[in-house]
């Protein structure tokens, strides 16, 4: 019990670090501080930190890791959350418009994370498609998406790109037996339903 008790509470830890990393960036991102080069060399250079934090302790970087990281993570990929979340930042401030790209942000930031947390605390139904993540955590998820997306576009897009998003995250993407990261595929399904929507539709 106080061992699933503590990975909750890393979790809960894990899913707020997260949200706010998402709102710092998505300002950072609208005061045009954070350009797509600044936020490919973040890439780059959390992926040089990461390969060294394997061998080496290195300072702030070691204690974000021994405080926020999973177990399995801090020996294979250290830092992996974050660096596919730029990776997912970067990419849809690339494909999609600004208000758009600002929306699939915001469906990363809170949908995503809050579909985390309520499935671990909540969750009593699993999801058919998954077996693993929860029915009442995708719902919260696809809403509290919604919730952010509505302040960049109107909330039919806002809903239909947040609660497709979930629904496509819930599936688990894989690429050569590999699952695709959800930082990575939440903003680009959201973003590219959006787009799509609002092209036959609005």
């Amino acid at each position: 019990m106080g061992h699933k008790m503590r990975l909750n509470m890393l979790e809960v830890k894990r899913q707020l670090l997260h949200i706010t990393i998402g709102f710092v960036t998505l300002i950072l991102i609208i005061w045009g501080i954070l350009t797509p080069l600044i936020l490919f060399l973040i890439i780059v250079f959390s992926a040089v930190l990461s390969i060294l934090s394997k061998r080496y302790r290195i300072p702030i970087v070691s204690w974000f890791l021994e405080n926020f990281e999973r177990e399995k993570e801090k020996s294979r990929f250290p830092g992996r959350g974050f660096i596919s979340f730029f990776v997912g930042v970067l990419l849809a401030t690339k494909l999609f418009e600004q208000n758009i790209a600002y929306a699939s942000i915001m469906i990363l930031t809170l949908g995503d994370s809050i579909s985390h947390m309520v499935g671990i605390h909540l969750g009593r139904i699993r999801n058919p498609l998954n077996g693993i993540k929860s029915i009442e955590g995708n719902l919260a998820g696809g809403l509290a998406g919604f919730m952010g997306a509505i302040f960049f576009v109107n909330p039919w897009l806002a809903g239909i790109g947040s609660f497709g998003a979930m629904l496509i995250e819930a599936i688990q993407v894989k690429m050569n037996e590999t699952i695709v990261d959800d930082n990575i595929i939440v903003p680009l399904v959201a973003g590219a339903i959006i787009t799509l929507a609002r092209s036959l539709i609005f």
